[in-house]
């Protein structure tokens, strides 16, 4: 069977989402097995359920003969020990927020999500025709890996407290679950940071070990039972404008597939980017709706509070690029990306939602005025 055949109906049967591709693979085809470990609990059936989707695209469109078993996060790694694992040869591939890593090197964190930084169709755009792909696999490499996109949670929430926030003065001393880039940029403004893995998150929230903790959004935060410990929900995350989850796969065991089971892999990926935000999109409204009628208060993060935190982020930004030249390279050229993105955004995206929430608004104010 001609390779551009494959290629195609394969692709078709990715993309697709509904209906399994057919098994289009040569006779002498072999099979593969692989794991996949992930920085997820199961009971995060958008973020572990994006692991299965990428297991159950790759088997389907090899006809069963490359497959993928995944393990959540505990089950053969810890959720912030899936880059070694892929890195050591462990695993062939994990699942994971390169943010978590920012210890090893900030450089990892721009991959993913960075204060202020793009929104999810931005780092799409960046990724894929903006010339960071290449960028950030370049980096990549000096680890023993390569990435694909493999979702994107879109912009998350600031987070629960468990009291309010009004000030920039009610930031100092806040015990606050927060990964590495916002930690530092906090830090500067009296935050203490916490780094938990997602199933160590409630328990610290519930015992006070915590004031604070931030995760994704209302459908998963909802999963986790944060609002029955904190009832503060604030917003917006501004250090996950739109961050984006990848699959990392050792270069070796990538190397080792066949040009085919590498072609539906990259597929496999670039379909659950898409299928994750659809979700979050589609999840996010109806669980906010039931978290406020439990009790929750939603809060928007003041003007004041986040121009603060934009000065102690582009602070942080500055200090790191004088001292690694990788971080810079990248961040230099994502940079750029982002300041044309925004004006862009500013031209129809903007105007167009700002008017939406007000005529939204507008509407609800006159149903509630024919009720009375």
């Amino acid at each position: 069977m001609q390779r551009r055949s494959f290629l195609k109906k394969a692709g078709l049967g990715l993309a697709a989402g509904a209906a399994a591709a057919p098994a289009i693979v040569r006779a002498d085809s072999p099979t593969v097995t692989w794991r996949m470990v992930g920085s997820w609990p199961k009971s995060l059936d958008t973020l572990f359920g994006s692991m299965e989707y990428i297991s159950k695209r790759v088997a389907e469109a090899t006809g069963g003969k490359f497959n993928i078993k995944v393990y959540a996060a505990g089950e053969i790694v810890g959720g912030l020990q899936v880059l070694d694992a892929v890195q050591n040869g462990t695993v062939e591939c994990g699942h994971t927020a390169t943010y978590y890593y920012f210890g090893k090197d900030p450089t990892f964190a721009l991959n993913c999500a960075a204060p202020f930084g793009m929104n999810a169709r931005q780092q799409n755009a960046w990724m894929y025709h903006g010339g960071g792909m290449e960028l950030v696999r370049d980096f990549y490499k000096d680890y023993n890996v390569t990435l694909f996109p493999a979702g994107n949670t879109g912009c998350q929430m600031g987070g629960w407290f468990r009291k309010e926030i009004k000030t920039v003065a009610d930031l100092k001393g806040l015990k606050f679950r927060v990964s590495g880039f916002a930690g530092m940029a906090l830090t500067k403004l009296g935050v203490v940071p916490q780094q938990l893995a997602g199933g160590d998150v409630y328990p610290a929230l519930e015992k006070g070990t915590i004031d604070a903790a931030e995760w994704v959004g209302p459908y998963d935060d909802e999963k986790l039972g944060f609002y029955k410990v904190a009832k503060y929900y604030y917003y917006p995350g501004w250090w996950e404008a739109g961050t984006q989850a990848d699959l990392l796969v050792n270069l070796k065991a990538f190397a080792a597939l066949p040009k085919e089971y590498q072609d539906v892999l990259s597929m496999a990926c670039a379909d659950v980017n898409g299928w994750m935000m659809a979700k979050y999109d589609a999840v996010n409204p109806d669980a906010l709706k039931r978290l406020v009628a439990n009790g929750v208060k939603l809060r928007p993060f003041s003007n004041a509070i986040l121009a603060a935190c934009y000065k102690s982020a582009m602070e942080v930004y500055a200090e790191i690029s004088a001292k690694n030249a990788k971080f810079k390279k990248v961040y230099d050229a994502m940079s750029k990306f982002q300041g044309d993105q925004v004006q862009w955004w500013s031209i129809a995206e903007d105007r167009m939602n700002n008017f939406m929430a007000a005529a939204e608004r507008m509407s609800q104010r006159e149903e509630r005025r024919k009720k009375m």
